[in-house]
């Protein structure tokens, strides 16, 4: 990549942790631009992982006063996390990479639309929490079980193709955990940091080689800083402005995937 296309890639890092602190779906802001400047979408994919895994930590660690108590359930999250990102790594390593072709504009088409809905689902959560603190009860029985398959299922999604699953996780919470909107976030910034993690060490060690790695380490640098940034100011950015910036950006890179 040219110096220009080194610094756009840098920028988008800074949104892409910003928003993923915030919002989730930060993918739509790199993945698509590394597609338009001719990256393989699979390379994009495991190159944009590495990344943001950066950003994942700053704006994890921003929130993470709205972690305390949290561990009675991410106790049995993060397990699912974990295990959910080692089949989706698998798949994508070892489905062939016209398949992934195929199936990415499908993905990302689907994850634009829960970008374009997240106000929809933010107010069905919004509606179902409670401001339980620091006391919020540990779920027990049937909860437990649909908590720990339903993040399986988005560990296996962000494994996969990591866009917009922090909106899925946060569909997730709100089902099985009435807590404060807020407290969910910082669940969801950990559970898509572990999946992240995951991704990162597999594709590392299985495919060195085919890692772009100056767009993984400036998609690095631009996510650290982002995610400090969304931490401690993205609640104070309208939520319409970003889902605009991800629709439009995302409906770019889906229009150079289908050229």
């Amino acid at each position: 990549m040219t110096t220009w296309e080194l610094i756009a890639v840098l920028l988008a890092g800074v949104g892409a942790g910003a928003i993923n602190a915030v919002v989730g779906s930060g993918t739509l802001i790199t993945f698509p631009t590394l597609v338009a400047f001719g990256v393989p979408p699979v390379t994009a994919t495991m190159s944009n992982a590495i990344g943001l895994v950066a950003g994942g930590v700053s704006g994890t660690w921003g929130y993470r006063r709205e972690l305390e108590g949290q561990w009675p359930q991410l106790r049995w999250q993060i397990p699912a996390s974990f295990t959910g990102a080692v089949v989706g790594c698998w798949l994508l390593l070892h489905l062939p990479e016209t398949v992934f072709e195929a199936i990415v504009p499908v993905l990302l088409v689907a994850a634009l639309i829960l970008v374009v809905a997240q106000p929809r689902i933010q107010k069905w959560v919004g509606l179902r929490s409670v401001g339980h603190g620091h006391d919020a009860p540990a779920p027990s029985g049937p909860r437990i079980a649909v908590m720990v398959t339903g993040t399986f299922a988005v560990g296996i999604y962000g494994g996969y193709f990591t866009a917009a699953q922090g909106i899925l996780l946060m569909g997730v919470l709100g089902v099985v955990v009435p807590d404060h909107l807020q407290r969910m976030n910082a669940a969801k910034n950990l559970l898509s940091l572990v999946v992240n993690v995951v991704a990162a060490l597999v594709y590392t060690a299985v495919a060195f080689d085919r890692i772009d790695w100056a767009a993984a380490g400036v998609i690095a640098v631009g996510s650290l800083a982002g995610g400090v940034i969304g931490a401690r100011y993205g609640r104070r950015l309208s939520p319409a402005a970003l889902r605009a910036i991800i629709v439009v950006v995302g409906l770019i890179g889906l229009w150079r995937l289908l050229a």
